[in-house]
């Protein structure tokens, strides 16, 4: 039994009723035309951002596909950089103000610490706080697909994820450009130690193995079909002579530095470096700073660099497996259109996100949520309240989150495990499915209850008299119930949780266990006159408490339900 099958046994005339496409196989980037109500509006946002709100479901769905996609790829301004939270021993940087470009001291203990914890929780709030736009998504494909590590300085980081957001839906082409010779790029893959009596081929291998054109199938000695050996050679030749400078003031530990990259002619390979007859044995001259440049444009100038991005976005958005007919009808035609604006991202990608394939049923929930769309989507979702936080707290509070939750489920952002980004996005045949295994699972199920409890995640923070200052951010299962049309009726509260929580609808015994957590064999009417009792008194302590426990009982089973960790 096929996909399809399985879903229209398991729903059954909800399909028609909630779904999208009809359920023979729709074809291509056909654009969509059937209706976009709430629950495509939900589809579209969660693969597109990092989560939604009920409001704003709801305001998607009232504004159109067109005006949503407008919106999604409208362009947002560079966000103010990363500050100093709370780190008295950078004496280059006062409390509040950014240090990505001030003086590193060595020699301060947790000095870099400091630095990584300020720019993973300046990140994580960009996500939080993101309104309806697919950058912060965007960024962290560029970042997935140009992965970099373990880099020794954070303003290096810093400078990297700018990039990425400068190109978030940009032209790819240019991207790989300012990429090839970014600071932190240079350091990870080894291109500031690649010099012409010293040839280091990493990062030209992986430009093009995994950032352009794709390796292909061995096909002959030393040749993978997209290029050769003989090509990896000479493009580490091309790419040789790109160093590091830090600029700073003449004082040290005083005022700004600028970090840029800046190309030294004498560790360049001067000769005329010639490509295999993969690349039409083309010859590149010395060029000097603007040799990599060319080389780019030859790479780009290989129809197959635009089918190999589009693979890459359509497992990022829409599903794992490619198979021959999403190869010819959707991966072909995006390729094509991106071909025809000379790389530029947008058009190709929101070419798929209006097209009937994204908003096919088969593509409603089959992906698993990675760890950062599981941990700030709950916090997006039941929109978390930050407004009382100070720097310190809000800036802690992440990077909490991020040690105890995120890094913890296999996701550390600016840390990916290798230089094909996280396994969930290439490797075969788990997929998606690498997200949840004995270890991470645990940390699933912990983050969610301890979201559900009085404390939520928690920071403290103290004072000069050593007074400790609390900041907690559960859900507040109150506001979340209060925000939904008619929370008075349980069918109806559990039937808009799911289409909040869940990507698809839920069978008549999935909705009758979950009723039976919110009322464990009592009648409707038991709900609706405790919740009315709350209504009409909710200074009242006991009645709050009562419905505070149903609650959070009844989120606590669903969202303890695999259908709450599917995309």
């Amino acid at each position: 039994m096929d996909r399809r099958t399985t879903l229209s046994k398991l729903l059954g005339q909800k399909i028609a009723q909630t779904t999208v496409a009809p359920i023979e196989m729709v074809s291509g980037l056909t654009p969509y035309s059937g209706p976009f109500q709430y629950e495509q509006a939900a589809h579209l946002l969660r693969r597109t951002t990092f989560g939604a709100n009920y409001q704003q479901i709801k305001e998607v769905a009232n504004m159109g596909l067109d005006s949503a996609l407008y919106q999604l790829f409208t362009t947002l301004p560079i966000p103010e950089a990363p500050v100093n939270p709370s780190f008295t021993d950078d004496t280059g940087t006062q409390i509040g103000e950014t240090w990505v470009n001030k003086p590193v001291l060595p020699n301060v203990m947790g000095f870099k610490a400091y630095r990584d914890q300020s720019l993973r929780s300046w990140t994580l709030d960009l996500i939080r706080t993101e309104s309806i736009n697919i950058r912060e998504k965007m960024v962290l494909f560029w970042h997935n697909h140009f992965p970099t590590a373990d880099i020794f300085d954070t303003r290096f980081v810093y400078n990297y994820s700018k990039l990425l957001r400068e190109h978030a839906t940009g032209n790819f082409k240019e991207l790989t450009k300012a990429m090839t010779i970014d600071p932190a790029m240079l350091v990870y893959l080894n291109g500031r130690d690649n010099t012409a009596t010293s040839p280091n081929e990493n990062y030209a291998r992986e430009l093009l193995e995994l950032f352009t054109i794709g390796k292909g199938p061995l096909v002959g000695p030393n040749d993978y079909t997209n290029y050769t050996e003989q090509d990896v050679v000479e493009m580490a030749k091309v790419l040789t002579g790109w160093r590091i400078n830090i600029l700073d003031n003449p004082l040290p530990n005083v005022g700004t530095q600028s970090i840029v990259s800046v190309f030294n002619s004498n560790f360049h390979n001067t000769t005329t470096k010639e490509l295999s007859f993969r690349f039409n044995n083309t010859q590149i001259p010395n060029a000097g700073a603007q040799e990599y440049s060319n080389l780019i444009d030859i790479i780009f100038s290989q129809d197959e660099c635009a089918r190999f991005i589009c693979r890459k976005l359509y497992r990022w958005f829409v599903y794992y497996e490619i198979s021959q007919q999403v190869e010819d009808e959707v991966i072909a035609p995006m390729a094509q259109i991106m071909l025809a604006n000379d790389y530029e991202i947008r058009p190709a990608l929101e070419a798929l996100l209006r097209s009937e394939h994204f908003f096919d049923i088969l593509n409603f929930g089959p992906m698993i949520k990675n760890p950062i769309d599981f941990t700030m989507g709950v916090f997006r979702i039941f929109d978390i309240d930050f407004s009382q936080a100070s720097l310190a707290q809000n800036y802690g509070l992440l990077n909490r989150v991020y040690t105890s939750a995120i890094q913890q489920m296999q996701m550390p952002y600016y840390d990916p495990p290798s230089v094909a980004g996280w396994k969930a996005y290439y490797q075969e045949p788990s997929y998606y499915r690498t997200w949840i295994n004995a270890v991470t699972l645990p940390f699933r199920e912990g983050f969610v209850k301890r979201m559900l409890t009085n404390n939520g995640i928690t920071f403290s923070t103290f004072d000069d008299q050593g007074n400790e200052y609390k900041f907690t951010t559960p859900i507040d299962v109150l506001k979340f119930a209060a925000s939904i049309d008619n929370p008075i009726e349980p069918n109806n509260l559990i039937d808009e949780f799911v289409k909040i929580l869940f990507p698809q609808p839920i069978t008549q015994g999935q909705h009758d266990y979950l009723k039976g957590i919110l009322l464990p064999g009592l009648p409707d009417y038991e709900w609706t006159d405790t919740y009315n009792a709350y209504l009409n008194a909710p200074n009242n302590n006991a009645l709050k408490n009562e419905v505070t426990v149903k609650l959070r009982q009844l989120l606590t089973g669903m969202m303890t339900m695999p259908e709450f960790y599917l995309s």
